[in-house]
């Protein structure tokens, strides 16, 4: 590939430092840059959070390379895309995920821009994920996000948000390698990053609890905790036959709802927004046969709704909705159009085993009906549904 220019995205971390020694042995004119996304001095950071530190490694990576190296100052972007947008969507009752926005938002918007301004052809990333191409009919070029050829570490669900036009445009070097044998070619080649421990969640947050985080702006607010018990079995089982199979997917797909009668308030809270559907920990309330999970969360009225158990009725659906304006297709020739039903493999969260299911398009949005009832489906989160290995599409789960 000589003659062809790629900026890297240098983290500081292994993965990326592999991805860059792998395009320059290929004949790549190879730029590492790194991304600065946090600063703000009103939020507390935490002292263990290594930016600093990973500013550095990469830039002794990029000097162990020989290739040309520098920061770049994202700071205001991540603020106003992933920072604010996370603190509204928890004041909201929802629980975002920042992986996959960044990515959407800064990695492959802000910086891919930058990237190309500086004469790239294309950007690449330590992703463990793989691009193919092929062609359609009419001689145009179709890109296709699949899996990690690790399966312990696929990352392509955080990328479920890109497009053709950023994928065209973009490099994953390590997608096809196993995380053992991208540490052994960083081991081999003396890059300081060889034994570097992965980055855990978002750097600018560190080690720094979630609730603590938010409480910059989300002020504490002392609420009820509301214990339901396990005979909730409203959503348990199939109701009456409906007249129209879009009552059955609107009916499945219901986000519980419960009032405080519903149950017995075992403790207080500090905050609804500071908590999330699924959680375990936190609740701060002992005593009880089983660990309590949250079943719903209530920001209007500042009341959470826990149960007793994983296997508690309160925390599985049969179904999810994702509004028409926020479904997104990775890949546009496999769009299901109103009305158009399809069988997917379907995942809620990272590293959740994908799961059989059918999508249902509607005028107003699409409706997912799972195989088996899913536990903790979480409004805010991420949808994404795959075909063979391939990513398709995504969508916020409403």
């Amino acid at each position: 590939m000589k003659g062809k220019r790629v900026i890297v995205g240098l983290s500081g971390g292994v993965d990326s430092s592999v991805a860059a020694y792998l395009l320059q042995s290929q004949g790549y004119e190879v730029i590492g840059l790194f991304m600065k996304n946090w600063h703000d001095e009103s939020v507390t950071l935490s002292a263990e959070c290594p930016w600093l530190e990973d500013s550095n490694d990469a830039m002794l990576v990029a000097q162990k390379l020989g290739i040309a190296f520098q920061t770049v100052d994202l700071s205001q972007e991540y603020k106003a895309r992933i920072v604010d947008y996370m603190f509204a969507e928890y004041a909201a009752g929802r629980t975002p995920n920042p992986d996959v926005l960044c990515n959407r938002e800064i990695k492959f918007d802000v910086f891919l821009k930058i990237a190309l301004s500086l004469g790239a052809d294309y950007v690449a990333t330590g992703h463990y994920c793989q691009k193919s191409e092929s062609h359609d009919a009419s001689g145009n070029t179709i890109y296709h996000l699949r899996s990690g050829a690790d399966t312990n570490k696929d990352q392509s669900y955080f990328l479920c948000q890109l497009n053709q036009e950023q994928l065209s445009k973009t490099l994953f070097p390590i997608g096809h390698l196993q995380k053992k044998e991208v540490r052994q070619i960083a081991k081999d080649q003396d890059l300081v990053t060889a034994e570097k421990k992965d980055s855990q969640g978002l750097c600018f947050i560190g080690k720094v609890s979630l609730p603590d985080f938010l409480q910059q702006q989300l002020q504490p607010k002392v609420g009820p905790i509301i214990e339901i018990p396990d005979t909730d079995n409203r959503f348990k089982a199939d109701p009456k036959p409906f007249e129209m199979e879009e009552e059955q997917w609107v009916y499945w797909s219901k986000r519980r709802t419960y009032m405080p009668a519903d149950g017995t308030q075992v403790g207080h809270h500090q905050g609804a927004h500071y908590f999330t559907v699924g959680q375990r920990k936190g609740l701060a309330v002992g005593g009880t046969p089983e660990p309590l999970f949250v079943l719903a969360v209530d920001t209007q009225e500042n009341a959470i709704y826990v149960g007793q158990g994983k296997t508690h009725p309160g925390l599985f659906q049969k179904a999810l909705y994702i509004a028409a304006t926020d479904v997104h297709w990775v890949q546009p020739g496999k769009r299901i159009l109103n009305g158009e039903s399809a069988e997917y493999q379907v995942r809620i969260r990272y590293r959740q085993p994908l799961q059989k299911a059918e999508l249902h398009q509607t005028q107003h949005g699409l409706y997912i009906v799972f195989e088996s009832p899913q536990s903790a489906i979480t409004p805010g989160q991420f949808a994404a549904w795959y075909q063979e290995g391939e990513l398709i599409g995504s969508g916020v789960i409403a």
